[in-house]
């Protein structure tokens, strides 16, 4: 039997400097996980960090991280060639199969939150007909946040798009925040046959799923991803726990119905 909290060493297969803060490391892995779910990524001695999955393949993942404490800095110290150690995959992940494919799925994101959903609106540009329409309204404090570029460029060829800057003015983009921009989406003419989809800080996701929700959309259609610290991952320390609800292991993707709820 498999031991589901032993780190297996992964080697660095390519590093992408993405924004100021955010890099994305490539390892070398057989892991496959589904949309939406994370992995904790450790260093021996130092700790380890739970990470979404911004892309995965055949034989690597990717992980695009931000550098914002000990084990983070100590991972953007890694050279291509260098070990990390990941365990998982943890959490339950996008419901894709079951509530978003075939319908008009409607993406917002703040930051890197872009991330958690990155590999799964890769999913929906490469497969055609994979859902009916896709909308994607993402935003970022300022232009030196601005990951994933390229594909965000890309993403324009076939989906609807706004991408704004809170208050950076750059050609192509809004200016303003995501909540600016949600009335743009046609929720009447998808007849009830869409999905929605709100990752970012805890407060732009809550204050999103609420203008949303005063356009009419019912909170069952909603799906949010939470962060937390998540430090066994398998429901056992309680770290990540609010109320009787283990992110770990009940998300970290939750539909807003239960989500609305999960408050500290």
């Amino acid at each position: 039997m498999n031991n589901p909290v032993k780190p297996i060493p992964c080697e660095i297969i390519d590093i992408k400097k993405e924004s100021l803060l955010e890099y994305t490391f490539k390892v070398k892995t057989d892991i496959q996980p589904d949309h939406g779910q994370f992995l904790q990524l450790s260093i021996p001695k130092i700790g380890e960090a739970p990470i979404s999955v911004s892309a995965h393949g055949e034989g690597w993942m990717d992980f695009t991280i931000r550098s914002v404490g000990k084990v983070t800095d100590e991972i953007f110290n890694k050279q291509v060639g260098d070990t990390l150690f990941l365990r998982g995959p943890y959490g339950h992940g996008w419901p894709v199969e079951d509530e978003f494919k075939g319908k008009h799925l409607v993406v917002v994101t703040g930051g890197t939150g872009l991330a958690p959903v990155r590999s799964m609106l890769n999913t929906c540009f490469e497969n055609d007909g994979y859902v009916k329409s896709l909308t994607l309204i993402s935003g970022f404090k300022n232009e030196e946040g601005i990951i994933f570029k390229e594909e965000l460029k890309k993403w324009k060829e076939k989906f609807t798009t706004y991408y704004t800057l809170d208050r950076d003015k750059i050609d192509g983009w809004n200016v303003g925040f995501v909540t600016d921009y949600v009335k743009e989406v046609p929720f009447d003419s998808f007849d009830g046959n869409y999905a929605v989809v709100v990752v970012g800080p805890p407060i732009m996701m809550k204050l999103t799923a609420e203008k949303i929700m005063s356009l009419g959309v019912p909170e069952e259609k909603i799906w949010v991803s939470f962060e937390r610290k998540m430090s066994c991952a398998v429901g056992k320390c309680g770290h990540c726990r609010i109320d009787e609800t283990y992110v770990c292991l009940d998300g970290p993707v939750f539909n807003y119905t239960k989500a609305k709820y999960l408050v500290d």
